[in-house]
């Protein structure tokens, strides 16, 4: 298995391998030139986008600064909006589905590292091993259809918020959130169902 593979597979993968790097100077100069394009630039826009993410719908919007590592692991369904100042961190999927809010300063991350130092360290690794020091694996995360992800949310590696969810500003989001829920705080935790009557 390849490094790419371990990646996507949530195993340890040597972030700094070759392939990773390659495709990170890709993406660098992809949201260089999209950063730099004026508000109103919307075809310019949809067409860096286009190439930079693994998939988007129609009426996307993505504010600017935008940040990814990147991009082909961004999966973007129909109606969606990114506010600014935004990272996704796409060392594995970030799938969002149709008519989601992502308000400005969200932060969705795939990478992790263990807790304990003791798995979190490489293995037998000295200043002069080209390996990076430190182990790190990736989730997916999946944002369903109709939710809104208020300003300054940060969803942690492997969570599925499901369809029809509200995520309070500035809430750290740890674990999944079943559909059609309001959800606030750090660490976020449901506080009643929403959407009953559809």
């Amino acid at each position: 298995m390849n490094e790419l593979e371990k990646c996507m597979a949530g195993e340890y993968y040597n972030c700094h391998d070759k392939i990773f790097i390659e495709f990170k100077t890709q993406t660098r100069e992809l949201l260089q030139a999209y950063n730099a394009l004026a508000y109103e630039q919307k075809e310019e826009k949809v067409n860096i986008l286009k190439r930079l993410f693994g998939r988007i719908g129609t009426n996307v919007s993505v504010g600017l600064p935008f940040i990814c590592d990147y991009g082909r692991n961004i999966y973007l369904g129909n109606n969606v909006s990114v506010n600014m100042n935004c990272t996704f961190v796409d060392c594995n999927e970030i799938i969002i589905g149709d008519n989601v809010l992502i308000a400005s300063n969200v932060q969705l991350y795939t990478a992790a590292h263990p807790v304990e130092l003791s798995e979190r360290l490489t293995p037998d690794w000295h200043p002069g091993r080209e390996e990076y020091f430190c182990r790190t694996y990736a989730l997916p995360i999946k944002i369903g259809n109709g939710c809104w992800l208020g300003g300054g949310v940060i969803v942690l590696p492997g969570v599925t918020i499901g369809d029809g969810c509200v995520i309070g500003a500035g809430s750290v989001v740890t674990k999944d959130i079943p559909p059609n829920s309001l959800a606030v705080g750090n660490p976020c935790r449901v506080i009643r169902k929403i959407n009953e009557e559809i």
